[in-house]
């Protein structure tokens, strides 16, 4: 084993490949956190145990994995539910994204009932 990692290093090392200089940098989420982290934001450890609250998010996730030409992070906003009430959270790519995704929302559990706050990745 130690062979083996010795040459995958070598091969490393004599392509000038390096994982650590290959790597981009990733965004910084400290004042997201920081936000999330006061206890007014829900997240997902404020989704109800209730039967109808959890039948609900399985519903609008798959509604929202049936938009076309959604992206990455659309498929993966949070969902939350409590009571019938549902708090979208997440960057989605547009406003387009934002809307379809509210729409799905509030077809499963009516248009009051959505507090939408994803919020669009910057390009």
């Amino acid at each position: 084993m130690r062979a083996l990692l010795l040459a995958a290093g070598i091969v490393a090392l004599a392509t000038g490949c390096d994982d650590a200089a290959n790597r981009t940098t990733q965004p910084d989420n400290t004042a997201v956190n920081e936000r999330d982290a006061n206890g007014s934001m829900k997240t997902p450890l404020d989704q109800s145990n209730e039967e109808t609250d959890i039948d609900q998010v399985a519903k609008i996730r798959a509604d929202v994995l049936e938009i076309d030409d959604l992206s990455v992070a659309g498929r993966n906003v949070k969902i939350i539910t409590d009571g019938g009430r549902v708090t979208l959270r997440g960057p989605v790519a547009s406003a387009a994204e934002r809307d379809a995704i509210a729409n799905v929302a509030a077809n499963v559990v009516g248009e009051g009932n959505v507090d939408n706050q994803l919020e669009i990745e910057p390009e």
